[in-house]
């Protein structure tokens, strides 16, 4: 697996990433306000952050990470390809290589937290609604220890 930037050309490929991945994992947001975070995460969110990708040996982009000011502001990993390592070799990227230190975290997406937890993050806050105001907490983390390899 190599870890590589993003180039626009491949943002296509990582809002179905995101979209497959989502629907997998965030079962608590609505459809509705999914279909309204499509269009900005790929036209403003997307070039907002340093946004790296891991692709197979053929090329193929199977998950991809963001960060912005030392925080991961996206992870998304194709379903099928989940539980493969793909996110941890991202997020280790993201600590050790782009100086990752917070990640926030949707309250009910267990999985995440538990990801997050032992990649070496640990709760620091809770907003209770997300960054567009809605009503899905985050659990504010901050790295504690870093990930070893």
């Amino acid at each position: 697996m190599n870890i590589e930037s993003v180039r626009k050309a491949e943002y296509q490929t990582l809002i179905e990433i995101w979209e497959t991945s989502v629907r997998a994992t965030h079962d608590f947001l609505s459809e509705e306000y999914l279909q309204q975070l499509k269009p900005l995460i790929l036209e403003q969110y997307f070039d907002a952050v340093n946004l790296t990708c891991a692709k197979t040996s053929t090329g193929e982009i199977v998950g991809f990470c963001g960060v912005h000011d030392g925080n991961i502001e996206m992870l998304f990993i194709a379903p099928e390809m989940r539980g493969q390592g793909i996110g941890a070799l991202l997020a280790a990227h993201a600590i050790t290589v782009q100086g990752a230190t917070k990640v926030d975290v949707n309250e009910q997406n267990l999985k995440a937290l538990g990801f997050y937890q032992r990649m070496g993050f640990a709760v620091t806050g809770r907003s209770p609604t997300d960054g567009q105001g809605k009503p899905y907490p985050l659990l504010h983390m901050t790295l504690q220890k870093v990930p070893q390899a």
